[in-house]
């Protein structure tokens, strides 16, 4: 997939529902323009999150679509479709985002999302508590093309975090997230920059997409 060279530099949609510190990650590398990268738009599915605030004090239009205002799922996520190609994204990242996309999402936006965890080992919701359970001594962070499961998609990026002998679950979440902040960044950098090729299960980016 091609995305705009030189001066124009690609679009990012990033979706959220909470705190926000991927995005604001993100905020700050396209502040440089030779990121190749900037966020057009900043999308949320609940009201009164620090993620939409980031986005607000930086000048960045939001919206927000809350599945409860929807009488289906398929209504709810119809709308969101159509709100994100409003602006005309080349890429869209999930950055905290909980709640799953369709298949016809999918199909109309390249997305991307992280995971603490090294897929496909312990996907869901407790990823680093899973790894920590199972006694691993790595685990880290995954970066993916989303489709259809849970965190199942093309692997794009991983990142390993060593497990500590006194980790706590807090602890070494702590630790995946910074992990997982500087691979988001260093990844979608390179893709604006030049381009993803998905084939498959097999992910290409920067140079060797083109």
């Amino acid at each position: 997939m091609p995305l705009p060279a030189g001066s124009q530099p690609a679009r990012l949609v990033v979706l959220v529902s909470g705190s926000g510190t991927n995005l604001q990650a993100l905020l700050d590398a396209c502040a440089d323009p030779a990121y190749g990268a900037r966020v057009v738009a900043v999308g949320a599915d609940r009201e009164d999150i620090e993620g939409l605030a980031r986005a607000e004090r930086a000048g960045i239009p939001t919206f927000v679509r809350a599945v409860s205002a929807f009488e289906t799922r398929e209504g709810w996520d119809a709308s969101l479709a159509t709100v994100v190609e409003r602006f005309e994204p080349d890429l869209v990242v999930s950055a905290g985002f909980m709640k799953l996309l369709s298949q016809e999402f999918l199909d109309r936006f390249l997305t991307l999302n992280t995971h603490p965890a090294l897929c496909p080992a312990f996907p869901g919701m407790h990823g680093p508590r899973d790894a920590l359970e199972h006694g691993v001594k790595v685990t880290g962070a995954t970066l993916f093309v989303v489709d259809a499961g849970v965190d199942t998609g093309p692997i794009v990026a991983q990142v390993p975090v060593e497990v500590h002998e006194d980790d706590d679950v807090e602890a070494l979440h702590e630790r995946i997230k910074a992990a997982e902040r500087a691979m988001l960044v260093d990844a979608v950098g390179r893709i604006a920059r030049g381009g993803i090729e998905v084939e498959g299960r097999r992910v290409r980016i920067g140079a060797a997409a083109r």
